[in-house]
């Protein structure tokens, strides 16, 4: 009885064989296999390079040590989301009025770093004139001091809507963010992007992150539209009538945030590197609402000095500007000097991260999001363009559509408004 039931179970784990070994051989070959990206809507080449650079460098790879783990680097605006959380996040607090500055500390940071000089050429009044930093800033601190002593929310009585209707909240609003742009286009681009974070004055980090928190959302459910603003006619001021527009929304690049998971899930560390101040970032990349999950330590950007757990209008003393060779000089200081080497692969789409994207012997992908720019970024685009569908690709070029948000399965982009896609600029 023994023996049959012996001889029985022997031929059943005969039969059963075939199985066991096709099971096994299957386990033995995912445990080799590195964890595939979702091609999504990549470019069939660039879904074919990252997944070679997954091959090659992943946990997987017999080249791959755990106590030298690779890392990547990622721009964050328009690069891990369409648009700018930093902007959304100006017109937001435009909008709403959340400053915690008096009319006297407002003045202050209005004028921090910025020279009384005109604006180039390229930012003038609706009817032609020149504006020069004194009149307009004339002006913006005067409609300060109006919405200061009637808003609510500040040192008034009257509603966040009464006070919406308002010229003087209508000329604010157009004035200063016609002022934000004139000065990083008229004068040195550190000046521009370190004034932006100086109207945080006075904010905990909780604050300000529950502010990015609110700005993030309302961008995320608002239609991708360009939105042109003009100052009142009614209030001519100092400066004159002025009119710039906002593109407004954010989307989230899926593609992006699926390659920082599965970076991750082939044993690849993400980092973030912004021009934008890092505690902004770090609340649409680290927070699950929205997916990327990328730890507070991994971002680096731009940063303020603190006084009492609150933000003041002066720049961290002895950090570095996080743009451009900047943004180089971030990951050496804080990244390669601690690890011993560079990032094996670095993402972004503007001037602003073309230096970080061949600065690194380490760096075997530079992943560039295609606007269509020239400039630095320009110079690194024809580069991918020249090794378009080779497997070794160095730079590669991803598409998208602006309209839309949504990454494109091509290398070549949409410009929001335009109906043909293109390659370069």
């Amino acid at each position: 009885m023994q023996r049959r039931q012996f001889i029985h179970a022997l031929a059943a784990v005969s039969a059963s064989s075939p199985l066991l070994l096709a099971s096994s051989s299957a386990r033995a070959q995912s445990s080799t296999a590195s964890v595939p990206l979702d091609s999504a809507r990549w470019s069939p080449r660039n879904a074919a390079r990252l997944q070679l650079l997954l091959d090659q460098h992943g946990r997987h790879s017999p080249a791959y040590r755990a106590d030298r783990k690779p890392y990547a680097v990622f721009d964050w605006d328009n690069t891990c989301i369409m648009n700018d959380c930093e902007e959304a996040l100006l017109m937001y607090q435009i909008n709403h009025l959340q400053y915690k500055l008096t009319p006297e500390e407002f003045h202050q940071v209005v004028w921090r770093d910025v020279p009384d000089e005109t604006f180039m050429a390229d930012y003038k009044t609706v009817d032609g004139k020149p504006v020069r930093m004194a009149d307009i800033a004339a002006d913006v601190v005067a409609d300060y001091r109006w919405l200061y002593a009637n808003y609510q929310g500040l040192a008034g009585s009257r509603s966040l809507e009464d006070v919406q209707a308002s010229d003087q909240f209508k000329d604010f609003r157009a004035k200063l963010y016609f002022m934000y742009d004139a000065i990083c286009d008229s004068f040195p681009l550190e000046i521009g992007y370190k004034w932006i974070i100086y109207f945080y004055k006075n904010m905990s980090t909780a604050e300000l992150q529950a502010m990015a928190m609110a700005s993030n959302k309302a961008a995320l459910g608002d239609g991708l539209r360009k939105v042109r603003y003009q100052s009142p006619e009614t209030l001519p001021g100092k400066a004159g009538v002025v009119a710039d527009t906002h593109f407004h929304g954010i989307r989230v690049h899926e593609e992006i945030r699926g390659l920082m998971h599965t970076l991750r899930a082939n044993g690849i560390d993400v980092y973030v590197s912004t021009a934008s101040i890092d505690d902004v970032v770090r609340v649409f990349a680290g927070h699950a609402d929205f997916g990327y999950g990328v730890p507070a330590e991994n971002v680096i950007g731009l940063r303020l000095d603190m006084a009492d757990g609150k933000y003041t209008d002066r720049y961290l003393p002895g950090w570095h500007f996080n743009w451009g060779p900047g943004k180089t000089v971030g990951i050496r200081q804080q990244l390669q000097a601690k690890k011993g080497y560079g990032p094996v692969l670095v993402a972004g789409d503007s001037d602003g991260d073309a230096w970080m994207l061949r600065d690194f012997a380490d760096t075997s992908v530079g992943l560039i999001v295609n606007r269509m720019k020239k400039g630095e970024i320009g110079a690194d685009s024809q580069l991918a363009a020249q090794q378009l569908g080779q497997p070794q690709a160095r730079f590669i070029l991803q598409g998208r559509d602006e309209a839309t948000g949504l990454m494109l399965p091509d290398e070549k982009s949409l410009k929001y408004g335009k109906t043909e896609r293109k390659l370069l600029a």
